[in-house]
């Protein structure tokens, strides 16, 4: 506030001094010019944090892989079938007739007679089938059955591990105003021979 009363003062001087010389003729006593004193600006460095602190999540898959696998397809079972008896084809000679004496009529020199006839024994060969091995019930036993089949396994389980990212700082340079500019006057040095 002080200074700008005395920039006042002397700028009312000075006015007063052109005035009266301009307007008396005289000489001049004392000269002032305006002076302008410009901001003055310094650079200063700061550290600015460009991202916060965190925490990150660093994700790993599963992995999976195929493993070949023999599995029982069909069950094993137990069944039951009839074999059927064994025979064989055996050949008899039997006596069919016993022979023997037995009477007949006959007619001899045209005389009716009745005679006693002797017979022979006769025989026949006769087949017969004869069971070897009787029919029977067998156990049959059928084995299981097995197939082969991929299969997808894990080999791997899925990782999540939490990373700490620290803060993110950066260096920056920002100017700030010092001190303010001014405005004022300076006496100006009049030579001798320019005050005439």
């Amino acid at each position: 506030m002080y200074r700008r009363s005395v920039s006042f003062a002397v700028a009312g001087l000075a006015m007063l001094g052109m005035t009266s010389q301009t307007a008396a003729g005289g000489r001049a006593v004392e000269c002032y010019e305006p002076v302008r004193t410009p901001d003055l600006y310094d650079t200063v460095y700061e550290d600015v944090m460009v991202s916060p602190p965190g925490q990150q999540v660093d994700y790993t898959p599963p992995i999976y892989g195929t493993r070949e696998r023999v599995v029982m397809t069909v069950p094993a079972r137990v069944t039951y079938e009839v074999v059927p008896a064994v025979t064989r084809t055996v050949y008899h000679t039997v006596r069919v007739d016993g022979g023997g004496y037995s009477w007949e009529w006959r007619v001899i020199h045209g005389r009716r007679v009745l005679c006693k006839i002797w017979h022979k024994a006769r025989y026949e060969r006769v087949a017969e089938t004869v069971v070897i091995q009787p029919e029977r019930t067998r156990r049959v036993v059928i084995p299981a059955q097995y197939d082969s089949i991929a299969e997808e396994v894990l080999v791997q389980p899925e990782q999540r591990r939490i990373i700490d990212v620290p803060a993110s700082y950066q260096t920056v340079a920002r100017r700030v105003l010092v001190r303010e500019g001014s405005s004022g006057w300076r006496r100006v040095h009049i030579p001798r021979h320019c005050q005439d």
